[in-house]
């Protein structure tokens, strides 16, 4: 793919060139022309062929933070260091207030 890009550009800057030594061309034609015909084409076909290079990346990505996020035990819930307390008789469980 950049092989193509490559030589695309060296045919849009001979282009320019072309324009710009030419007598009835100007430097400012030779720009507009290397930026109209090169740059701006080039980097909206290289944006567009890299799009499944990206997602693939961001696939990746997310899968990675998904396993590392997977790896790290979650807290215990009964990891509160205080003893379990009686059940009440009546089936209601009081609640502990702290202080």
């Amino acid at each position: 793919m950049y092989l193509v890009v490559i030589a695309w550009l060296y045919v849009v800057l001979m282009m320019a060139a072309a324009e710009a030594s030419n007598p009835t061309g100007t430097v400012l034609g030779a720009i507009v022309t290397f930026f109209l015909y090169g740059l701006l084409p080039i980097t909206l076909v290289v944006y567009l062929m890299r799009t499944p290079q990206r997602r693939k990346a961001i696939k990746a990505r997310e899968a990675a933070e998904d396993a590392a996020r997977a790896a790290v035990p979650s807290p215990d819930v009964d990891a509160g260091g205080h003893a379990a307390g009686a059940p009440a008789a009546d089936g209601v469980t009081s609640v502990r207030k702290e202080p």
